[in-house]
């Protein structure tokens, strides 16, 4: 456990006080930690929370959250520090939220695909062409739903402070472009580990194959798959366009990432505390937005100047791939996904 280190001096009573006020309860090992700022009548006690994830430095969610941590000590007036660690440098994005469900880490970051085993609900974000485009997405997630989702799983220790834009998901294949629904059969493509988005591709056609990120690349370039499903900065910045020349703009699903904290850590803070962390999440996320509409143009210039063929859908092709999808939504009738699927479609009336 990490020791809080209080200064004795003249201003010993108010670094006390703080470290009592801030976090009462902390028996966490490894979520936060005081450091002692300076001596003296100066002295005062820093509270650190600790932000772990497995994206690499140069993606805009990791950007979006290098501004949140800009704004949290500013906000806070250097009370609270906010460490982040890249790159899976504390553990895989499960390992992450086991952390936290166990008060061991602050934050982290996930998929809200993931999410659908601790909230079934989540499945939504994982149906095909539920959302008109990404203004209808965004009044979604920053209005009532979106709230509710972000708190859907505080009973597993976790809460959802904001999202981030994960763009929009798209084919892209080694050897033959998707323009139609019929250019997917046969093929085997490569979906993250979430049955709803298994199920999409077994309606479309396609055989859907689970693999970890991190072994894509050499499972494209060795054919165990023949494409696969993500944003264009995914795509551009993991390289992905050296072995599939082909992009389909068809926006199947939009997928937010979310930005995760322990249930435990939050309640050990105080709701002054608490406010500070949640408005640099707020305003993180309004930051990225920006940045990622800014890194999608880019990927997809860039990787039209490697050769790659980018093709976008038209609206009677679309229609296809949204008639062979229909059924998923259909069979959701009667069920709390129904009834969340109705109310995302009413809020694009």
């Amino acid at each position: 456990m990490h020791m809080i280190s209080v200064n004795r001096g003249g201003s010993g009573f108010y670094a006390g006080m703080l470290c009592g006020v801030l976090v009462a309860t902390i028996v966490f090992a490894g979520f936060v930690r005081y450091q002692n700022k300076a001596g003296g009548a100066s002295a005062r006690s820093v509270l650190v929370l600790k932000l772990a994830h497995g994206l690499d430095p140069s993606h805009p969610v990791h950007t979006g959250m290098l501004h949140m941590q800009e704004r949290l000590a500013e906000i806070s007036g250097g009370k609270v520090k906010l460490e982040i660690y890249p790159s899976g440098m504390l553990g895989s994005e499960t390992q992450c939220i086991e952390q936290l469900q166990n008060g061991a880490l602050a934050m982290t970051k996930t998929s809200a695909s993931p999410m659908e085993g601790f909230v079934p609900t989540m499945a939504v974000f994982s149906l095909p062409y539920l959302f008109n485009g990404p203004e209808h997405f965004w009044n979604v997630l920053d209005g009532e739903i979106g709230r509710e989702l972000l708190l859907a799983s505080e009973e597993k220790q976790l809460r959802g402070l904001c999202y981030y834009d994960g763009g929009s998901r798209n084919f892209y294949t080694t050897d033959r472009p998707v323009k139609t629904p019929a250019d997917l059969v046969g093929l085997k493509i490569r979906v993250m580990n979430s049955k709803t988005a298994m199920d999409m591709i077994e309606a479309l056609g396609a055989s859907p194959t689970p693999i970890a990120w991190g072994e894509l690349y050499t499972a494209l370039q060795q054919g165990v798959v023949d494409g696969a499903e993500n944003n264009p900065p995914s795509y551009w910045s993991n390289r992905h366009y050296e072995v599939c020349g082909y992009f389909s703009m068809d926006a199947h699903t939009r997928i937010p990432d979310m930005l995760m904290m322990s249930k435990k850590v939050w309640n050990a803070l105080t709701p002054e505390v608490q406010t500070w962390v949640q408005q640099a999440a707020d305003e993180s996320s309004q930051f990225q937005r920006e940045l990622w509409k800014e890194k999608t143009i880019e990927a997809l210039e860039l990787a039209k100047a490697e050769g790659v063929q980018v093709y976008y859908p038209s609206t009677d092709e679309l229609a296809e791939f949204q008639a062979k999808v229909n059924p998923m939504l259909l069979s959701y009738e009667g069920t709390e996904v129904g009834d969340l699927i109705k109310r995302i479609k009413r809020v694009a009336e």
